[in-house]
């Protein structure tokens, strides 16, 4: 209606201006009218702006409201936990809570409500015997099996100390670790050149195996001998080498002992493996203008089997179950489909986000995909973040709609690429990606990251109804904004983004790396 009346405007004045010109008015009059219907022109354009200004805050207090007064995010995810324990892909629990979602997502009024089953190489761990000392006197010490290591493991070997586990620490003296137990830091240690870039566990891992090595002790540096759990494995198949965790204390008492003196290692351990099934839990809402333009806002509902997994991706995932409930909740009917995704097999390596993405690709729907939202850890965001700086208007102008609702939440924007989330899969499909920024996560949740701890206790209700609130909003501005101003990328345009974010070695590590 507001385009119509300012086409009428337009007319108006252009009939007007002939009607001068056929009265032989001066052409400063001329040049006046001129002026005057510019002017008219612009401040129509203005109104339109406004206007949609308007209406979007206007969804966005009732976004606000809802979430505020009926958010389930929470409760919801303290049932689960309750009820299921942990989310591990494969397993009974992975199972029950893959039901869980996909009936509560039926309960929230979706018809269009979907499994999407994939094959997963399934892994679970038994039984694990460290143990280290100098030679003739082993003794038994703490620890953890990584995921995706051998069914069935027992070497012995000189323990030697590789500093952070990096290409470099490796080069320096390339025949140091063939045919020994190496021991690394997970994360960086306190006496590393400056601008050294960390790798994650799965690479330190393949560094390991690509120099020799017969096996991997990593340690944590969180303090109170905390122990980390997570797929050591890239590509989600079994390792050929055991990888295990030890905690911060150890793996210090571990690097003095080697520098003091030779020290052995003996690992024994067992697992279990095999081909296993997992299921996505996928809820539609489809576009009520461009249906065949598709807004994906995943979040993995997996975890691991030590600990329920609350923050590791409990916060995700249910945030994006209770988005989902807030936008039936509301009727809301978007421009575009969104599609509310709850992945499983992410600790295992992506696997159920590359599930998604191949069959996009089999059934020639990828180009439908303008936009995915992944929500890992996310809790109480300040801003918003994507991979691609194009997107730094439409994101800063949903931001500061937000951003005058709330103050708390500042709007910001930040253009960002990595890895090693559910957005991967798709980013290196060229796929415009984002999500929220500037997270809040105490000390205390950050250092139960795949921890034993990561419990229900670590999790704020009202942070977690400030990510559904903003994120919710993002969704909204995403799904309804007249025109996404970032397509697509080209392949060649992939792999510029990949190397301008310094993620080729990595890419490499993990065989993702396609542009040789």
């Amino acid at each position: 209606m507001k385009l119509e009346k300012t086409r009428f405007k337009v007319k108006s004045y252009i009939r007007a201006s002939k009607l001068i010109k056929h009265m032989r008015i001066s052409y400063i009059m001329k040049k006046g009218s001129f002026t005057l219907l510019l002017f008219t022109c612009l401040l129509s354009r203005h109104n339109l702006f406004a206007q949609q200004q308007a209406d979007l805050e206007t969804a966005f207090r009732q976004i606000n409201a809802e979430v505020l007064s009926h958010s389930e995010a929470y409760v919801r995810l303290g049932e689960s936990i309750q009820q299921i324990g942990h989310r591990l892909t494969g397993s009974p629990n992975g199972a029950k809570a893959e039901q869980y979602v996909f009936d509560l997502l039926k309960a929230y009024g979706f018809e269009e409500v979907a499994f999407q089953p994939f094959a997963i190489n399934g892994w679970a761990r038994e039984s694990l015997d460290l143990r280290v000392g100098s030679p003739g006197n082993l003794q038994p010490v703490k620890a953890v099996a990584l995921a995706s290591t051998p069914v069935s493991a027992q070497v012995s070997g000189e323990l030697v100390d590789m500093g952070n586990g990096l290409e470099s620490d490796y080069a320096a003296n390339p025949e140091r670790a063939q045919g020994k137990i190496v021991l690394a830091a997970l994360h960086l240690l306190p006496n590393s050149p400056q601008g050294t870039k960390n790798l994650h566990r799965s690479a330190k891992a393949a560094l390991a195996i690509k120099y020799g090595a017969k096996g991997i002790i990593l340690f944590n540096s969180v303090a109170g001998g905390t122990l980390l759990t997570g797929t050591a494995s890239i590509t989600g198949d079994l390792l050929t080498i055991p990888a295990l965790c030890v905690g911060l204390e150890e793996g210090n008492r571990l690097k003095a002992r080697i520098a003091e003196g030779r020290q052995e290692a003996t690992i024994e351990m067992k697992n279990k493996a095999g081909k296993m099934q997992a299921r996505n839990v996928i809820a539609r809402i489809t576009g009520s203008e461009l249906p065949n333009e598709k807004i994906v806002v995943g979040g993995h509902l997996d975890s691991w089997d030590l600990s329920p997994g609350a923050v590791d991706n409990g916060l995700g995932a249910f945030s994006v179950l209770d988005m989902a409930r807030t936008f039936m909740a509301l009727g809301i009917k978007p421009k575009r489909t969104i599609e509310f995704v709850l992945f499983m097999g992410e600790e295992q390596g992506l696997l159920g986000s590359k599930a998604y993405v191949q069959q996009a690709m089999s059934n020639g729907t990828l180009d439908q995909i303008r936009f995915m939202l992944n929500f890992d850890m996310t809790n109480d965001p300040k801003g918003f973040y994507a991979t691609l700086e194009g997107n730094r208007a439409l994101f800063e102008e949903i931001g500061h709609s937000a951003a005058r609702i709330d103050t708390t939440f500042k709007g910001t924007f930040s253009a960002t690429a990595g890895l090693y989330s559910d957005h991967q899969p798709f980013m290196l499909q060229g796929i415009p990606t984002g999500g929220a920024d500037g997270s809040t996560l105490s000390r205390e949740a950050l250092n139960c990251y795949h921890a034993d701890c990561d419990v229900f206790e670590l999790v704020n209700e009202q942070q977690m109804k400030n990510t559904v609130r903003f994120c919710s909003m993002l969704v909204y501005g995403l799904a309804n904004t007249n025109e996404i101003p970032v397509k697509r990328l080209s392949d060649a345009e992939v792999k510029q983004l990949m190397v301008d974010n310094n993620l080729e070695e990595a890419l490499r590590l993990g065989g993702d790396w396609r542009w040789d």
